[in-house]
């Protein structure tokens, strides 16, 4: 695994769109909440996204009607407090 995340959304039409790829976790988790958190998340156009590391792990997953669904401890996170840089 390298230290290295990816975030990618998935759409309503079942598209997969990379959002960032092979960037520092900061950026990965500022594009992870701001994916889970805009209009398109809040209407259901995103269905889902998800972080992977450098060996194509999930490392966080968000699911449109559920919110954070991997880690399961970070379930009840309010990604709305995230600040971008």
């Amino acid at each position: 695994m390298r230290d290295e995340f990816s975030v990618y959304q998935f759409m309503n039409d079942d598209t997969c769109l990379p959002e960032v790829r092979f960037v520092d976790h900061e950026t990965a988790c500022n594009a992870f909440a701001r994916l889970a958190t805009n209009a398109a998340a809040k209407v259901g156009i995103t269905r889902r996204v998800i972080i992977t590391d450098g060996g194509d792990f999930t490392c966080m997953e968000w699911k449109y009607g559920e919110g954070v669904t991997f880690p399961p401890e970070l379930k009840n996170i309010d990604l709305t407090r995230r600040k971008e840089k």
